[in-house]
């Protein structure tokens, strides 16, 4: 599924607009780090994606800022021990 994630520095979110709903990933800016705290995706649009899709944007976003990563969703970090 094609996902279009924008990310809102001033909310602190990455966010996803699937069918109507919203799905996104939140995160806090630490010195010369980025915890990132929570991923949601309504029921309705689970399994499909996105919330691989967001964790795959913060994620670049993070490192392409040289930013370490404090993986405190559970999501993110599974994604990241599979991912890198």
């Amino acid at each position: 599924m094609d996902v279009d994630v924008v990310h809102l520095p001033d909310r602190s979110r990455f966010e996803a607009q699937v069918e109507g709903l919203t799905a996104y990933l939140t995160y806090e800016r630490e010195d010369g780090g980025v915890a990132m705290t929570h991923t949601i995706v309504p029921p309705p649009i689970e399994g499909r994606g996105i919330a691989a899709r967001l964790t795959r944007t913060a994620v670049d976003w993070a490192r392409s800022e040289g930013l370490a990563i404090d993986p405190q969703c559970s999501y993110v970090r599974s994604w990241l021990r599979k991912h890198g």
